[in-house]
């Protein structure tokens, strides 16, 4: 073991400082680069069969969550999409649950979270990639094709048949996007088979959504830095963390120029354009589901509504950084010194 080794979590949330783990391992889900850390003390054999139980749940959620591919003898939200406005396709029960999960984060959120803003941020993904491929012909997508695409947004198009397990979206022009909540949720899905198990001091880095498991083995947290997005080389804020999750949502990792402008990721439902009030947003809380949720859905709030919404949940701590650098906080978000 090596002490004041630096372990570099790729993603907003970037850093743990402590002791080097026994072991880690690379997978590649949802579009990102994910690690998992022991620092248990367990032997490479039992890490190696956590970690192969671990793949196994998030290639399961991968695959039931992917809007773009489908896979042989799975439907799964490509297929749903791909059937808008026809039958009802029959899922996997945990795909129900999920979808389920989502409406109630929408009620949550007072609409923020909305998974059927699919049909918008599918404009916004085909510029960005058409960004990606040709830089110097980078545009945003026309106002009015955002403004039909939003028509096509309700929560009330995605109908859900608990009981004979199946999904429809009832317009043909609507699309699901879970980018904001699905990695969030499948992480914790791993975290809580990790816990029954009574697996302890694991830190999952699913692409760059962080889950403690536990503590350290002498009972303590971790030091963790939270990237300054103004200079994401460098840290905005330090702080413990243990047994919760920490999930950032930025406006300087996901985006593309166009005519001299960056516009990130982070598409305002009522503007239609990237929203504008923080440079990022971190959350504190256990459920890893609600972080996700909660730093896109604050993201696109001011922060007296958000303040109000974090209050009445409870249990949650909250980093809001504004583009010129300055920070507010929860009460309960403590800063430690580096």
């Amino acid at each position: 073991m090596i002490v004041g080794q630096l372990v570099v979590l790729t993603g907003c949330l970037n850093s743990v400082k402590e002791i080097k783990p026994q072991g880690m391992i690379n997978f590649t889900f949802f579009d990102t680069v994910s690690n998992i850390y022991s620092y248990a003390g367990d032997t490479k054999e039992v890490f190696t069969k956590n970690c192969e139980e671990v793949f196994e749940i998030l290639n399961e959620y991968h695959q039931l969550f992917d809007v773009y591919h489908e896979y042989s003898g799975v439907n799964n939200l490509c297929t749903i999409n791909k059937n808008a406005g026809g039958e009802a396709i029959v899922v996997d029960e945990k795909l129900i649950e999920f979808l389920l999960y989502t409406k109630e984060m929408y009620a949550l959120t007072n609409g923020k979270a909305n998974v059927m803003l699919g049909s918008v941020l599918r404009l916004w993904h085909t510029a960005r990639e058409d960004a990606s491929n040709n830089p110097e012909q980078a545009k945003i997508p026309e106002m009015d094709l955002l403004e039909e695409a939003i028509r096509h947004t309700s929560i009330d198009l995605l109908e859900i048949d608990k009981e004979n397990n199946t999904v429809r979206i009832t317009d043909p022009s609507a699309l699901i996007d879970v980018g904001a909540i699905g990695k969030g949720y499948a992480t914790e899905k791993v975290a809580q088979y990790l816990e029954q198990k009574g697996i302890t001091s694991y830190v999952l880095n699913i692409g760059g959504n962080i889950r403690i498991i536990g503590t350290k083995v002498d009972g303590k947290g971790w030091n963790t830095g939270i990237k300054n997005p103004l200079n994401p080389e460098t840290y905005a804020f330090y702080t413990n963390i243990a047994d919760t999750s920490c999930v950032t949502s930025g406006d300087y990792e996901r985006y593309f120029v166009a005519d001299g402008k960056k516009y990130h990721h982070i598409i305002d439902s009522e503007t239609l354009m990237p929203a504008n009030y923080f440079s990022s947003i971190t959350v504190i809380t256990k459920d890893s589901g609600l972080a996700d949720t909660l730093s896109t859905a604050l993201f696109c709030m001011n922060y007296e509504d958000g303040l109000e919404l974090v209050e009445r949940l409870g249990n949650v701590e909250v980093l809001w950084i504004y583009s010129d650098g300055s920070q507010k906080t929860t009460d309960g978000m403590i800063s430690i010194k580096q």
